[in-house]
């Protein structure tokens, strides 16, 4: 909605109001301010579109994920680092039920700038995994499982990792 260095001057400015309340003796308005100021802050550090994409992908609904990213029109600068992996993150994710050539690239993409939580990494790794084992690059995809595996640290992909193992023993 607003670029990222308007949600921090934005913040500043409710900071500000805030002090300034704090010297009229309104101390309540002051307290609310101060609290107020953290929301564009929290999403300074993450996107709204990206959330409520997200949000759209819990319920499998593509798309009205991709309506919401849609709103992001430059995001190479809109966005901070983090924000791009999982922009292209959330793109592979939803092309990869249909096209595995452009879901590979946003995959690439995603890790290269960096996902913050290991549980995304290890799912963008394991559907990396797919693709080179659909392209029959066997090396690749051992080396990606087993690093998808180091990364699920919480089990949650282990049925899918040892059935992608079942199914490269057979080619």
């Amino acid at each position: 909605m607003f670029h990222r260095n308007i949600k921090l001057i934005i913040a500043g400015l409710i900071i500000l109001t805030g002090i300034w309340q704090f010297t009229e003796s309104n101390i309540g308005n002051g307290i609310f301010l101060i609290l107020l100021s953290a929301i564009p802050i929290f999403l300074y550090f993450k996107n709204e579109f990206i959330l409520l994409a997200f949000l759209k992908l819990r319920k499998q609904d593509f798309e009205g994920a991709k309506k919401w990213l849609a709103y992001i029109k430059n995001p190479e600068t809109a966005l901070i680092q983090k924000q791009q992996g999982y922009f292209n993150y959330l793109h592979g994710i939803m092309l990869s039920q249909t096209n595995i050539n452009q879901a590979e690239k946003y995959f690439k993409k995603a890790i290269e700038l960096g996902l913050s939580m290991d549980m995304d990494l290890a799912v963008a790794k394991l559907n990396l995994a797919g693709v080179a084992m659909t392209r029959r690059r066997k090396l690749e995809a051992t080396s990606l499982l087993n690093e998808a595996k180091k990364l699920d640290k919480q089990n949650m992909l282990k049925d899918q990792i040892t059935m992608m193992k079942d199914q490269m023993k057979k080619i």
